[in-house]
């Protein structure tokens, strides 16, 4: 049985889009982003942002998927992260 490479794309995509669900439940459920660098979430969430237009142009449903999901976990513990840092 040999694998097609787009399985091996959408597997990556789902165990690394999958992830981020634990962090992302945690953060908007106990609103603690003491621990996060708002940093790395801003860089990381535009990264994201980048391979989705990326995806876009190649047309490559995996990645156009797992970014969008990832992306939108991303920009809402960024959201967080951001409202926390404004409190302060």
């Amino acid at each position: 049985m040999t694998m097609n490479s787009d399985w091996i794309g959408y597997l990556a995509a789902a165990l690394t889009t999958a992830s981020f669900l634990p962090q992302a439940v945690m953060t908007v459920k106990t609103r603690d982003t003491s621990s996060l660098s708002l940093g790395m979430y801003s860089l990381f969430t535009l990264g994201v942002l980048l391979w989705l237009i990326y995806g876009v142009f190649l047309a490559n449903w995996a990645i156009i998927v797992a970014n969008a999901v990832t992306f939108l976990l991303a920009a809402a513990i960024l959201a967080v992260k951001l409202h926390n840092s404004w409190r302060k």
